[in-house]
């Protein structure tokens, strides 16, 4: 799973996020809003945390079984954790491949012509990381 910082760097730099079934989110709450949530890990699902359409955009809805009271937050109240399998996706044809190397995975994208690697321990971070600049060039 990538880093809370990471996910927070992807959406500062302009990655937007469609609530899917299965999605991990926390919360990222206003400082004046102090909850001991905010570092846990949430699941987008039916059942328990459900994205609903509001006239004002895209509210996460907890369905009354989380340990403690919030009925909903809004989409700028959530920092998406995409898994590895979302994060390569979103790198669509940029994508060259992914190989172990010693201690560490490496991902290699194109852009323009430019082979760029990233490498990581953990292969989602190596994902999230190419995202990063993707996104970051394409603003």
């Amino acid at each position: 799973m990538i880093t809370r910082e990471l996910a927070v760097a992807l959406r500062d730099a302009g990655l937007v996020w469609h609530p899917a079934d299965g999605d991990r989110f926390q919360l990222d709450l206003p400082e004046e809003i102090e909850l001991e949530a905010e570092a846990d890990v949430f699941t987008v699902s039916a059942m328990t945390i459900e994205a609903r359409q509001t006239p004002s955009g895209t509210d996460l809805a907890f369905n009354g079984t989380t340990e403690w009271a919030l009925d909903a937050v809004t989409l700028a109240d959530a920092v998406w954790l995409p898994r590895e399998d979302q994060l390569r996706d979103l790198l669509r044809g940029t994508f060259r491949r992914l190989v172990r190397v010693t201690d560490a995975f490496l991902v290699e994208i194109e852009l323009a012509g430019e082979t760029l690697r990233f490498e990581h321990p953990d292969p989602s971070e190596a994902y999230g990381r190419a995202l990063l600049e993707l996104v970051s060039r394409s603003r």
